[in-house]
């Protein structure tokens, strides 16, 4: 009995290390296409386009109880500001102010450059 002791011990080890790593790790974000739309805001697509992209993306993010990425909701909102939505945009650069406090410089910058 004692000579499988050892072995047992290995075998049990290498199971949890084995089922530890099959979970994926949770992300800190949910990016539901955020990366794409940036892309496609600099090849030239609608704003409108988008905006509904973005929207969709937040509306799954949320469903899932999940946050957006830092950037999700600044660009949404300059999007909105590009549409003439400028509630909206402001609306939503506040969120992403209020979620993601080191970007109040950046964040107060737009949110004067819309405001006027």
């Amino acid at each position: 009995m004692k000579a499988n002791t050892p072995r047992l011990a290995l075998l049990v080890a290498a199971c949890s290390l084995l089922a530890a790593c099959a979970q994926a790790p949770k992300t800190l974000y949910q990016w539901e296409g955020y990366q794409p739309q940036v892309y496609e805001h600099f090849k030239g697509q609608s704003p409108q386009q988008q905006i509904t992209e973005l929207e969709k993306g937040l509306e799954r993010i949320a469903a899932k109880g999940n946050v957006p990425p830092p950037g999700y909701r600044a660009h949404l909102g300059m999007l909105y500001a590009e549409t003439g939505r400028d509630d909206l945009a402001l609306q939503q650069l506040q969120a992403e102010k209020a979620a993601f406090p080191e970007s109040a410089v950046y964040i107060d910058f737009l949110l004067k450059k819309y405001q006027k």
